[in-house]
């Protein structure tokens, strides 16, 4: 944590700020609590009424001592530090939460610490520590406005109980916020008698206690040293004997005579009764952390608090929950501490006082604590939004994780690490199960002179064996005994000679968190440990790069992702996304120019210190876990610095007081003398130091002016650069006034905007970005993963949107309460009617404008076909399900937009702050969704793989009628990427007739709808027959298939004849699609008035023989070699990309510019294809004679023409040919050629087969003289290119080779 920061002025030098009292103002008396006030106003304003007309009044259901009465700052000493200015509501606030509370003597009393921060809008922190105790209340108009307030409740308590209270959104959290009785509940039974019962008051009978607060406010949280120390100070103002100085005393040494410690020394001050020691960690260690790390272990678990830090990681809301606040706390800064090198950046409120709960709609991340109440249950607890909550029941020993969340790299290997440290300091894994809100301690006088005898060494070997037993029971029982543990190591060792139990138990909380700590800390240095090779150094001096930090590109992702581990990428995809990550790259990148930020500071010499040791090469990433290796160092350097205390502070010392000052009454906490307090010592040495420091400062502020960048602007620009879509990074506690509240809902609002601007135009620059790459310009800089990862965060964004001012919250995702909603009102609406609701607008035109029927596209049918889905079991799921699908569909802009039309739904749902009823935020919002458009998304198809999904097929043949017919059994077989749909046989009577505007008959198809588990992106379709019936022949042109829930329509053209009589004898062929991209017409909805069959074929059909000799657009030599090596480089480009990302390999192979097509022309060149006796002749024709004359030669030893044996290419090369003309399947010639190529293309074997065909004597017979097989260098050319292909395994699609037995 730096301690530096902007404004601090000489803060660095002074161990504690202020001093503070809370309790209550005897001169105003008892006053009500402004909550109640709070409440009534924000209920108001969620049923629509007039905030104004809210009456504030007192809640008379709950007994006065059960209600909370507003507590006041009674004294802060100093008045005022110009580097720290006094925030009095803040912190008045924040040490008494729940406002004041009022015992009597019936009841416990016990004192309680807490302790609590202040975030400014720097990011600063600012510590307190809090000591809670009771004191006995003397004023007389405070007791009889006590029992007043006593006797009215108890009269209208059963007036009260006989009306039913009307129940509310907020009841249960007000609740839970409130510490008396209120909420929606059963009808209230008569009162018990109140003789001697909880909440009884009886000013003549009773004694009644009030609470009262002593507060310190550090800079840094030594929690340890701030606790004892105000224990202390309480207990020698309720002990049987004065202190020995007056307590003005001990306030102002700590105030004003104690510095902090310098890093890496240790301090001891003095307390009223004993010395305190505290320590500070040197430059080269890991921050201040002071919070017990053990207790927070205890509180969750390994298990569930590695969870957590998960969650914290991936920036999701976190709400703690605990009746306890120093819990909250530990939890809190625990968790915050484990995150080095990274730093929390969004709203960070541990303890959430009562009057901010309305900070639980913020639509942002955040890390908050809410106080439950004894009793409450967590069902009846309603957050504004669940979607993205990580919700943690400390007192349950619970934690309820949001949907879709990756677990943490190495988490098993992770869990077993810190268990062994655990373990090591006799600490459970599971962690307790605590009880009520302290944990369980049994003292015990025998037990404290047994630590008396051992300091001063009277422990014989019998007593330390006693010791032990005990030991060993306590650890057997679970019963923890304070001071056992560190008595008996003490026992053993002689090195602590002096030390007492708390500062044994202090130390062992020392060396357990460093040690938990650098358990984490090592994780970092290993997963990020070559961070700084993807670091983009683009700005060429800090002022251009502060100006242009939104446009620039800092780190390479792309890059660091595909060096990273398998296992960990789910993680880091998502967390490199996150704010805390941007803003550590972006110290690293300014640490060019100014001075490394003190956490970066210390990681980089870390990372540079496993570099040494390891000597790993940057590039070799592993999964393997690396355990930390200097947890014996981390806790011997604590240990040290403990052992020789290098600093001691001046003794308190009397002051100048006047006589009468300082009076000491048992039980009283003195009204402490202001003018004593309100200013240290002048001749303080470290006094001059600070000023010292400051001008030192001062210089070096003014040595780094030249940068020509005022601080101002420069602060300004880095808030803003930082903020990237955050909207308010802390809630301001001073002010709660309606127009403050207001004010902030409308930082929300904003944010929210700027974040759906920053997403979007990520989302849509990187996707532009890999298409423009998939077209032969640049590289990619986006991946499959990452894509899904801003996916995922785009669904978080809209789930934060529609949660922003709910006014009553159903279910966990907003979004998909409020589809429901209008889900019921559309369908209200198509009952009433005769005919569904405009169906003819909801009807999109056919994507292709040829033989398929329009698709109903509405947000209800989407909704449907999510329900439908089985698999989807939560809201949350659905909701997410239904954003990919209409993402995918182009549609989620023009969705949302007809969602948010029904005005009257909308203002029915949320008030009127809420961000979908801001109508000019809201249209900005619908315009940045619409410019996803752009691009093609199959976010819904690549993340729901195991779903049913509904297919059309349509099969067109080419316009002749005749052509058209056939009396044939077709059958189709539609594959994708992740599957395929087996043979299915179509139906003959599913002819289909479409007729042109003048009612003329000029399209006939066959069009069938199949239901089989998702495809994914179709790359092949299977067309056959069975060549029955007198019209056993069919030219079709084309075949269409649909995903009936995307609306994606693919286009596989064929354009070839399927019949054993007719082009290359073939009844079946397999065709390779293409996704058809619908045109802006089509897009727009209007009619196509070009016939589509006339129009250009958006893909050109493969050259057959049969038009070779025909067309005078033959490819020459160049163009020929240039495809062979295109189809090659695009075949190897598809295996160096991450194997989720790869595409279809059988396009590469069969596609147009595919590998077939290539060779296809290669041999084609210079063959004599002139028609004998009317027969067409093919490649394969040549390929079945070359393997004839190859196999008989083999057999007869004709060694006049082949002088040389066949070797194993020959023996192979007869036997594919063999195995492809063995087959059942009716592929034609080209097929065949087709076939023979995938299969030498996967087994290595076309290099070997090309030169036997080039040295066979028919090729003298049936090739030209400048033929391109009869050139032996261009022969040895080709050869060489093909060889490329054997460092990779090519997998052929099951489609490609079924029946084949090779």
């Amino acid at each position: 944590m730096s301690v530096g920061t902007p404004g601090s002025g000489a803060a660095p030098c002074r161990f504690a700020h202020y001093f503070v009292i809370c309790g209550i103002d005897t001169e105003t008396g008892l006053e009500p609590d402004e909550l109640a006030a709070l409440y009534q106003w924000l209920e108001a304003d969620r049923q629509g009424r007039s905030p104004d007309a809210a009456n504030a009044g007192e809640n008379f259901e709950q007994s006065p001592l059960k209600r909370t009465f507003k507590s006041k700052v009674l004294a802060h000493f100093p008045e005022n530090i110009e580097w720290n200015p006094f925030d009095q509501d803040a912190v008045n606030m924040l040490c008494m939460p729940k406002g004041l509370s009022f015992r009597t003597q019936a009841e416990p009393r016990e004192p309680r610490f807490h302790s609590f921060l202040i975030t400014r809008e720097d990011g600063s922190r600012t510590y307190g520590f809090v000591h809670t105790f009771y004191e006995e209340v003397t004023s007389a108009p405070i007791r009889a406005a006590m029992q007043t307030l006593y006797q009215m409740h108890h009269a209208g308590h059963a007036a009260a109980a006989a009306s039913s209270s009307s129940s509310s959104s907020m009841d249960s959290l007000a609740s839970s916020l409130d510490e008396g009785e209120g909420g929606a509940g059963p009808p209230a039974q008569a009162p018990p008698p109140c003789g001697g019962c909880s909440g009884a008051y009886d000013a003549a009978r009773d004694t009644l206690y009030a609470s009262k607060a002593l507060c310190l406010i550090t800079p840094l949280p030594f929690m340890h040293a701030c606790r004892r120390f105000l224990a202390q100070l309480h207990r020698a103002a309720a002990g049987p004997r004065p202190p020995p100085l007056p307590l003005e005393s001990y306030v102002h040494n700590l105030l004003y005579e104690v510095p902090l410690p310098p890093p890496g020394r240790a301090l001891k001050f003095h307390g009223v009764y004993e010395p305190i020691v505290c320590q500070r960690p040197g430059p080269g260690e890991l921050p201040l952390a002071d919070f017990p790390l053990g207790d927070a272990f205890q509180l969750l678990g390994v298990e569930n608090l590695v969870q957590l830090f998960t969650c914290v990681l991936l920036e999701m809301q976190i709400l703690l929950y605990s009746q306890d606040y120093q819990r909250l706390m530990t939890v809190a800064e625990g968790i915050t501490t484990l995150l080095f090198p990274f730093q929390w950046q969004h709203v960070y409120v541990p303890i959430l006082p009562a009057s901010l709960h309305h900070f639980l709609d913020a639509p942002v991340p955040y890390l908050m604590g809410l106080q439950s109440k004894e009793g409450t249950d967590r069902s009846k607890l309603e957050l504004p939004q669940e979607a993205n909550l990580c919700f943690v029941d400390i007192d349950n020993h619970c934690i309820e994780l949001p949907e879709d969340f990756p677990q943490f790299p190495n988490k098993t290997e992770f869990i077993q690490e810190l268990t062994e440290v655990l373990q090591r300091f006799g600490l459970s894994p599971e962690g307790a199960t605590p009880v009520g809100p302290g944990p369980a301690h049994l003292k015990s006088l025998a037990l404290h002179e047994l630590v008396d005898d051992r300091r001063n060494g009277n422990l014989g070997g019998e007593a330390l064996a006693v010791l032990e037993r005990l030991q060993a029971l306590t650890k057997r029982t679970g019963v923890a005994v304070e001071g056992v543990e560190t008595l008996g190591r003490a026992g053993h060792r002689g090195d602590a000679p002096g030390r007492t139990p708390e500062e044994e138990e202090e130390l062992r909380d020392a060396k357990l968190n460093v040690q938990l700590r650098e358990v984490f800390a090592s994780r970092f240095t290993a997963m990020f440990a070559d961070y700084e090779a993807f670091v983009i150094q683009g700005a060429q001096d800090l002022e251009s790069w502060l100006t242009n930090r939104e446009q620039m590109h800092n780190f390479d992702k792309a890059s660091f992702l595909s060096d990273q581990p398998e296992p960990y990428l789910p993680f880091l995809s998502h967390f490199i996304e996150t704010q805390m990550f941007a803003t550590f790259i972006d110290n690293k990148i300014m640490s060019q120019w100014e001075e490394k930020e003190p956490l970066l500071r210390v990681f980089d010499a870390r990372v540079e210190k496993a570099r040494l040791y390891s000597g790993r090469a940057p590039s070799l990433r592993s999964s393997h876990y690396q355990r930390c290796t200097n947890l014996k160092e981390a806790a011997q350097a604590i240990e040290q610095r403990l052992m020789k205390i290098d600093h001691t502070a001046i003794h308190p010392h009397l002051l100048d007081m006047k006589i009468g000052q300082g009076k000491y009454e048992q039980g009283f906490f003195p009204k402490l003398q202001a003018d004593v307090l309100a200013t240290g010592p002048t001749n303080n040495k470290w006094a001059s130091r600070t000023a010292t420091a400051q001008r030192r400062k001062d210089r070096h502020r003014q040595h780094n002016e030249h940068l020509g960048l005022d601080n101002d602007l420069k602060e300004k620009y880095m808030q803003e650069a930082r903020s990237l879509g955050k909207s308010l990074r802390q809630p301001k506690l001073s002010d709660l006034s309606p127009a403050v509240i207001a004010q902030t809902n409308w930082k929300f609002v904003e944010g929210l905007l700027k974040e759906c601007r920053m997403k979007t135009k990520r989302m849509l620059v990187e996707k532009m970005g890999r298409e423009a790459v998939e077209l032969g310009h640049g590289e990619a800089n986006i991946t499959g993963l990452e894509e899904n990862t801003l996916i995922a965060s785009l669904c978080d964004l809209l789930e934060r949107i529609w949660s922003h001012g709910l006014q009553v919250k159903q279910g966990k995702s907003a979004l998909w309460s409020h589809l429901l909603h209008y889900q019921a009102r559309e369908e209200k609406l198509e009952q009433q009617a005769d005919s569904p609701v405009s169906n003819g607008q909801e009807r999109r035109k056919s994507d292709t404008g040829m033989a398929l029927p329009p698709l109903k596209v509405s947000v209800t049918q989407d909704m449907r076909h999510i329900q439908n889905m089985s698999e989807i079991k939560t809201e949350v799921g659905r909701a997410r399900a239904w954003i990919r699908l209409s993402l995918e569909k182009k549609l989620l802009s023009q969705h949302l937009k007809q969602l948010l039309s029904n005005q009257a739904l909308t203002k029915k749902l949320y008030k009127r702050y809420a961000f979908l009823r801001c109508e000019e935020e809201k249209e900005q919002f619908l315009f940045h969704l619409l410019s996803l458009n752009a691009v093609d998304y199959f976010c819904f198809t690549s993340a729901f793989t195991k779903i049913m999904i509904p297919y059309r097929a349509v099969i067109i043949p080419i316009k002749k009628l005749s052509n058209a017919m056939t009396t044939s059994n077709p059958w189709v077989c539609v594959s994708g990427e992740l599957g395929d749909s087996g043979v299915m046989q179509i139906p003959k009577n599913v002819l289909e007739m479409t007729f042109d505007s003048a009612f003329r008959p000029h399209h006939t198809h066959i069009s069938t709808v199949f239901k089989c588990q998702n495809l994914g992106k179709l790359t092949t379709v299977q067309l056959g027959h069975d060549n029955s019936g007198l019209l056993a022949k069919w030219l079709v042109d084309c075949v269409m298939v649909r995903n009936e829930i995307t609306g994606h329509t693919y286009k596989f053209p064929c354009g070839r004849w399927l019949g054993k009589s007719v082009d290359d004898g073939s009844l079946e062929r397999i065709l390779i699609g293409e996704l058809v991209v619908p045109s802006a017409e089509e897009q727009e909805g209007k009619q196509c008035r070009t016939p589509p069959m006339l129009r250009s074929p958006s893909q050109i059909r493969r050259i057959s023989i049969t038009s070779q000799g025909g067309r005078g657009g033959k490819p020459n030599v160049v163009q020929i070699q240039e495809s062979i090596g295109e189809a090659v480089n695009n075949i190897i480009k598809h295996f160096h990309k991450p194997e989720k990302e790869r595409g279809s390999l059988t396009v590469l192979l069969c596609g147009e510019s595919g590998l077939v097509a290539a060779l296809e022309q290669f041999f084609y060149h210079g063959f004599k294809s002139s028609r004998l006796f009317q027969k067409t002749v093919f490649v394969w024709d040549f390929v079945e004679r070359a393997a004839a004359y190859l196999d008989t030669a083999e057999q007869i030893g004709d060694l006049q023409e082949a002088p040389e044996p066949l070797g194993p290419a020959g023996e192979t090369f007869c036997r594919y040919v063999g195995g492809i003309n063995g087959t059942p399947r009716s592929i034609g010639k080209d097929g065949k050629f087709q076939l023979l190529v995938c299969l030498g293309a996967r087994d290595r074997l076309l290099p070997q087969w090309i030169p036997l065909l080039a040295e066979c004597p028919l090729v003298a017979r049936m090739y030209e003289d400048t033929a391109l097989l009869r050139d032996r260098a261009t022969v040895n050319s080709l050869v060489g290119v093909l060889q490329t292909l054997h460092d990779f395994s090519i997998t052929l699609e099951s489609s490609l080779i079924k029946g084949i037995r090779l």
